[in-house]
């Protein structure tokens, strides 16, 4: 069976990229059918049309469609909402009549069935996973690392992309709590994130230089207060290194107990927290994207045979 799978998600920067990537190498190892990367599926060439990220979800797909649903925190937010307009609404629209919606928590299918009413029987549940590429690294290139960006001995790390305000991560509120150890973050970065307060900002790094830069941290923060699945705790304990998040419904479902999780709003019992950790780390979620591959394959399957019902948008 050939699937038309919208590769340009893996461009992005964010999980979302890393998903995309990570979810489309492991589909072609597994050998089980043909993937043409397209945006723009026909029928005489796949049978299945897979959209990893909301954009490029169809509002009338050719073949039948699935959409991967990340998160649902713009319909949270007044302000996302009023800055992609309707745009965003026909998205959420399109992925309304995609026949199969993958999203990588129970928490998000709670959520796509509460706020796009989806039927539970078009939701399926498949995590996320760590990279290969994200393993503890030897302490030559952690050294190396530390050289190359001037990274201090010790210090707590945040991950993620730092070009928009990041509202969500809440990283200035992170960057003014009161700490001990040195605040790395590392991402793509805008000028706001550089004039953040006693921190060492990275910018865009390698895997490989990030699975380093993991290794080397005494612990990771996740200040985030919604998360539809949260990578960077996992590719952090596949580093070999602890993790202090936020006690948010993603978090309990991802970490299960894997992780200090402290009260979403107390940004100070975080960093206590993770200041506080130990090696070693808890032992790394054992979900891998082979096992993702493998679910999405047989979802492709259920999708090819599904009756195409095209769905009207609710309010």
């Amino acid at each position: 069976m050939n699937v038309a799978f919208d590769s340009r998600a893996g461009k992005d920067s964010r999980g979302v990229g890393r998903y995309a990537r990570s979810l489309l190498g492991a589909l072609v190892e597994s050998g089980r059918g043909g993937l043409i990367e397209t945006h723009a599926p026909h029928r005489d060439h796949a049978a299945v049309y897979h959209s990893p990220w909301l954009e490029g979800a169809l509002l009338r797909s050719p073949v039948p469609m699935v959409v991967t649903l990340h998160d649902l925190i713009p319909l949270k937010q007044a302000g996302e909402q009023l800055r992609r307009g309707l745009r965003m609404r026909m998205r959420y629209l399109a992925t309304q009549r995609a026949v199969r919606v993958i999203v990588p928590t129970k928490v998000i299918a709670g959520d796509a069935m509460r706020s796009l009413q989806i039927p539970s029987d078009r939701i399926s549940v498949i995590a996320k996973a760590a990279a290969p590429v994200f393993r503890a690294r030897p302490d030559a290139e952690v050294a190396a690392v530390r050289t190359r960006y001037a990274l201090p001995d010790a210090y707590l790390l945040w991950v993620g992309g730092l070009k928009g305000p990041a509202l969500h991560k809440r990283v200035g509120a992170l960057a003014r709590t009161k700490r001990s150890l040195p605040l790395v973050l590392v991402g793509p970065s805008g000028r706001w994130a550089q004039e953040l307060p006693d921190v060492t900002v990275t910018g865009e790094v390698t895997d490989d230089e990030l699975a380093a830069i993991y290794t080397g941290a005494h612990a990771v923060v996740f200040p985030s207060g919604d998360e539809g699945f949260g990578l960077t705790p996992v590719e952090s304990l596949a580093c070999g290194t602890p993790v202090a998040a936020c006690d948010i419904p993603a978090m309990r479902e991802v970490l299960d107990e894997r992780a200090a999780l402290t009260p979403r709003d107390d940004l100070a019992a975080l960093i206590r927290a993770a200041e506080e950790a130990t090696r070693p780390a808890a032992e790394p979620c054992s979900w891998s994207w082979d096992d993702a591959a493998a679910a999405t394959w047989d979802l492709y399957e259920s999708a090819a045979h599904a009756p195409v019902r095209w769905r009207g948008a609710r309010h």
